[in-house]
């Protein structure tokens, strides 16, 4: 897996993945950015969102539940000084389908958290990692 990080001015970077795709990175106002994009720890998150949404419903899928939707709040604290890295990290999830079982969701989440997120697996290393769930029926 590989990315490239190319300064475009001020604080914006424009950040491309192995896979192709581009999005702008910017810095926050208080040091030159112009909000043209994410913050570098926004993306974090959103990464970390992204990839267990992904397991939630690559799980109940193959489990054939039906699953109508996902989404995923994801909340962070931050320590106060420099490094400010994230001390606690917290993942709602909520699930929608038609019958679809709120033990079915649980067991997905717990999975995702568990053993194939890696973002989350990797974070989790750092501070504490937690998740909650919902389940909307459809």
């Amino acid at each position: 897996m590989k990315a490239h990080i190319r300064w475009l001015d001020g604080m914006a970077f424009e950040a491309e993945s192995g896979s192709g795709h581009r999005l702008t990175v910017d810095g926050p106002p208080d040091i030159g950015g112009r909000d043209r994009g994410p913050r570098p720890m926004e993306l974090l998150l959103e990464g970390l969102g992204s990839c267990s949404a992904v397991d939630v419903v690559h799980i109940l899928q193959r489990g054939r539940h039906p699953v109508a939707g996902c989404e995923v709040d994801v909340e962070a604290e931050r320590a106060e000084t420099p490094p400010k890295v994230f001390t606690a990290i917290h993942l709602h999830f909520r699930v929608r389908g038609e019958g679809l079982k709120a033990a079915a969701v649980a067991r997905a989440v717990q999975l995702s958290a568990e053993k194939y997120c890696s973002a989350s697996l990797m974070l989790a290393r750092a501070c504490e990692v937690t998740h909650s769930h919902e389940v909307i029926d459809a």
